[in-house]
């Protein structure tokens, strides 16, 4: 019989347009808060009905931009809003745990961007809050929640690249020292690592579970921040490869590569970007199959869908970023600070 060539893997995340609306609450009218409202409108049948702010100004402008209903001028007003079903946290990562714990004190469930926090201590605080209340609380790692992600995931576990030996990741974008103030403000957990290097760690993570032998290497700006970073871990014998830096800008791509082939996450655009192509590719190099997204807009739409349909099935944790993949990372960020000498004022 002739042999049948090896395919990816085919989607299996929902369409978010399916998911039951929900009532988003935005704390932190920030750029990425943004980009959420945008995804929420257009790719959900949800809705941001309120945003807040220490800023009364600033939490108009946007309540203006995005046609939210209801603006306020401090946090602890946002979460007591009765019309808020869940709070999107998208202050700075040094305000993460702070924030969290605010909306969870008022009943609210949380999904938190990345990173999740500044350490996995206060990781660990803001999911004890959630898990003695009851409540849902979540990761923003907005690309587990992808069917990338899911296409990637599950062509590995199904064989169809042999046995894994290498994922490797890079994330590089020109963001300093000209950039926003706060990635160069250890004050504000600024650094390449917390921004930029979540997402390299997270993807090996999504592929191998907790890493083993984390070693890192990585320079320093003159505050103390984290500039390039490149970190080492293994599995087994998989190993996985991982480099950020906020100096240059970088292919972005990622990959995972096994005993009779690998699988490729490439552009147009960065590899955990809604945009992103998946490609399945021989030991020869030639291409075997490719997954093409219908569109690279609105990425986020499916965080917010994940999070609507875990409330309606009264779960605390997302099925694309649990409670201990979350920690899992942090994890691996705090030994990789440790290792660099990357040290938060207060810690």
């Amino acid at each position: 019989m002739p042999r049948t060539t090896p395919t990816l893997a085919a989607p299996t995340v929902p369409d978010p347009m399916e998911a039951p609306p929900l009532r988003w609450g935005v704390l932190g009218p920030g750029g990425i808060a943004n980009t959420f409202a945008n995804a929420v409108r257009s790719g959900t049948r949800s809705e941001v009905v309120a945003v807040g702010s220490r800023s009364k100004d600033r939490a108009s402008a946007y309540a203006r931009r995005h046609g939210v209903a209801r603006s306020h001028g401090s946090y602890e007003d946002l979460v007591a809003d009765d019309t808020v079903d869940a709070v999107y946290v998208s202050s700075p990562h040094s305000e993460h745990r702070d924030h969290a714990l605010l909306a969870l004190r008022a009943g609210k469930p949380v999904l938190v961007e990345k990173a999740f926090a500044r350490s996995l201590a206060e990781t660990d605080e803001v999911l004890a809050a959630a898990r003695d209340a009851g409540l849902f609380a979540a990761e923003a790692m907005w690309a587990r929640y992808m069917p990338q992600y899911d296409i990637v995931r599950r062509t590995v576990e199904a064989g169809t690249i042999g046995d894994v030996v290498l994922v490797q990741a890079d994330h590089g974008q020109l963001l300093w020292p000209d950039g926003p103030q706060r990635l160069s403000d250890p004050a504000l957990a600024g650094g390449s690592l917390l921004d930029l290097g979540v997402y390299p760690i997270a993807f090996a993570d999504h592929l191998l579970g907790e890493l083993d032998d984390v070693a890192a290497r990585g320079t320093l700006s003159d505050q103390g921040v984290d500039v390039t970073v490149g970190v080492t871990g293994r599995v087994g014998s998989a190993l996985a490869r991982m480099t950020s830096t906020m100096a240059a800008a970088t292919p972005c791509d990622a990959l995972v590569a096994g005993t009779a082939g690998r699988v490729e996450l490439t552009g147009p655009g960065h590899f955990y970007a809604a945009g992103s192509v998946v490609r399945l590719v021989s030991p020869d190099g030639d291409l075997l199959d490719e997954w093409v997204p219908e569109t690279s807009e609105h990425g986020f739409r499916f965080q917010a869908a994940e999070v609507a349909r875990a409330l309606a099935e009264a779960r605390t944790e997302a099925w694309s970023v649990p409670w201990e993949a979350t920690r899992r990372v942090m994890a691996v960020m705090d030994e990789v600070r440790r290792q660099v000498g990357v040290v938060y004022p207060g810690e």
